[in-house]
């Protein structure tokens, strides 16, 4: 007789250390990190917050919608059948989420497939979908910093030591993506060492989906290269848009408070930022992105309280605005009809 399979002891333990840390992190760079940084201070900054009118920020919360519906275009392009609609909603549901805990992109992967596989999605098309828009996501972000690179240099505009050091980590993080995309589309070893890492994530959380990722991550390649074939297009427009939108916004926030540089050193500083996104420390990389993007301002010249007051601002339309748009979103799924107990047990035992 077998003996049952115990759960490994102290894992949650592990698990609310990580987010007690991960939050303690979070708080002390944005107290103490973002202001030493920025060579400002908080009552500096609360000051030039204090002179931007209401107006704009209903300007902000419409171009960050806008945003987040272009980025529908990614993932519909990544998953055939799912409306713009409803990928709005698994969007805003899963960020919202993700942004709220140190590392909780496990907790948004597993909101994502809970919330698929109510509308009669398979876990298969889901797994496709969370590794295409994943790749598309890095890889834009690793894209960035070169892009203002390529900018800068042509602007003859000295690069400070930051923008040097997000290059570095743009070149190997899109380098080590592109790599892992090739072996677990082109290997069957390489889908299952993928899959088992991202089982352990949603594992962790919901442990109904174990070993379902890597079943269907081994089988998925001929999907995968389906939906690059079919969807790249939408998905790279869509890439653009979300990015282009968010640095618009990036301008109006900066512009808001004051700063005053050429585009190109803007657009460097946003895309230290985009880039600091992927960071886990801490919840979205909140903390950690602010304060590289502020410091890339104040390297530049800019004035420090605008730098930080600026940074903050646009931190508060992309980062704490989808908590609520969040909300909103579970609330439409919650009215939303689902699939019938039928086609949830079909869509679970495709792979």
């Amino acid at each position: 007789m077998t003996a049952p399979a115990t759960r490994p002891r102290g894992r949650p333990f592990v698990q609310v250390l990580q987010v007690v840390l991960g939050l303690v992190v979070a708080i002390g760079m944005l107290g103490w990190g973002l202001p030493y940084f920025a060579q400002t201070s908080w009552s500096e900054v609360f000051d030039v917050l204090g002179t931007v009118p209401w107006w704009k920020a209903v300007v902000f919360t419409a171009l960050v919608v806008s945003g987040l519906y272009c980025y529908t275009f990614v993932m519909t392009g990544a998953m055939p059948g799912l409306s713009h609609t409803r990928a709005l909603i698994l969007n805003v549901c899963g960020s919202s989420v993700s942004n709220l805990l140190p590392g909780g992109g496990a907790v948004g992967l597993a909101a994502t497939f809970s919330i698929a596989k109510s509308w009669g999605f398979s876990v298969g098309s889901v797994t496709t979908m969370a590794v295409v828009t994943g790749v598309w996501n890095v890889l834009a972000r690793a894209a960035l910093p070169l892009i203002a690179i390529i900018g800068l240099s042509w602007g003859a505009t000295e690069l400070p030591p930051s923008m040097r050091e997000a290059a570095v980590v743009a070149i190997v993080t899109g380098g080590v993506v592109l790599a892992l995309s090739v072996l677990a589309v082109g290997t069957d070893a390489g889908a299952r060492s993928l899959g088992r890492c991202l089982d352990r994530l949603v594992r962790a959380v919901r442990r109904r989906h174990a070993h379902q990722i890597e079943t269907s991550l081994t089988g998925m390649r001929a999907r995968t290269a389906a939906t690059v074939r079919e969807g790249w297009l939408s998905m790279t427009l869509g890439m653009v848009g979300f990015f282009g939108l968010y640095y618009v916004l990036f301008l109006l926030c900066t512009a808001t408070t004051g700063i005053d540089l050429p585009f190109g050193q803007l657009f460097a500083a946003y895309a230290i930022g985009r880039l600091l996104t992927a960071v886990g420390v801490t919840p979205g990389g909140v903390g950690v992105t602010e304060t590289g993007t502020a410091a890339a301002l104040v390297a530049w010249g800019a004035d420090p309280a605008a730098s930080m007051a600026g940074v903050v601002l646009f931190s508060i339309f992309t980062h704490l605005l989808e908590v609520p748009l969040g909300a909103l979103g579970w609330l439409a799924w919650s009215l939303m009809p689902k699939a019938s107990p039928a086609e949830r047990d079909q869509a679970g035992a495709v792979g």
